[in-house]
């Protein structure tokens, strides 16, 4: 399996604790703008580094290209974030199994936003079920319709299921608050459910679901 791990220039403070230790020798690594330095900092080479780099020094710049064979600076001015940069060069260029994104869920509401939602574009919308996104709090992941099975995080007590679409026929199964197909007809967060066992599975038959694993903030 190839899995990329794009690394974003959010908070440091956002990103899991084990995140650099969990990085398996085989796994592509592609730098965000300041996400290539703290990367290289914590001694992982990124096989890729793409931005903007407007929020790196001058220093900084100079150990990027010193240190990273393959650096693809994009202009400040551009349709596309940073962030889609490195999500449409790890698609096209590493025909990936997994997408994991790391710092781009906190910070900017903005920014948040757009991480969310890029998943609708045309470009990105086929790929959804490869994309997820972590921090320290949660773990994302996109979902079209289907029938699937989850396998509860040890760490993260609470389940959400955010129809980002209308969705229906949602049922959910071996969780604390079950569902029997519901449909909805607008988007919105069941938040805050809780998994019964280890594992617990849910299916739907049309819309865009993001599955959201959490734990509070402390």
């Amino acid at each position: 399996m190839t899995e990329v791990k794009i690394m974003v220039g959010g908070p440091e403070s956002s990103l899991p604790l084990d995140v650099y230790q969990s990085s398996a020798a085989d796994v592509i690594w592609i730098g965000v703008d300041h996400g290539a330095i703290r990367l290289l900092k914590e001694g992982i080479q990124p096989d890729l580094a793409v931005g903007d780099f407007d929020s790196i020094t001058e220093e900084e710049r100079i150990l990027l290209e010193e240190k990273i064979n393959d650096v693809r600076p994009a202009p400040s001015e551009k349709d596309d974030t940073d962030t889609e940069l490195a999500l449409q060069l790890a698609l096209e260029e590493y025909k990936p199994d997994k997408i994991s994104i790391y710092g781009a869920t906190a910070g900017r509401l903005d920014h948040l936003m757009s991480n969310f939602f890029f998943v609708f574009q045309p470009r990105f919308k086929p790929h959804a079920s490869l994309i997820s996104l972590y921090d320290r709090f949660n773990s994302v992941s996109f979902y079209h319709p289907g029938d699937y099975e989850l396998i509860r995080e040890k760490n993260k007590p609470y389940a959400g299921f955010v129809c980002m679409t209308p969705v229906q026929k949602l049922s959910l199964r071996g969780f604390k608050y079950p569902l029997d197909e519901k449909d909805y007809a607008y988007p919105i967060s069941l938040a805050s459910n809780e998994f019964k066992e280890t594992i617990a599975s849910f299916s739907f038959t049309e819309g865009l679901i993001a599955f959201i694993q959490s734990k509070d903030g402390k």
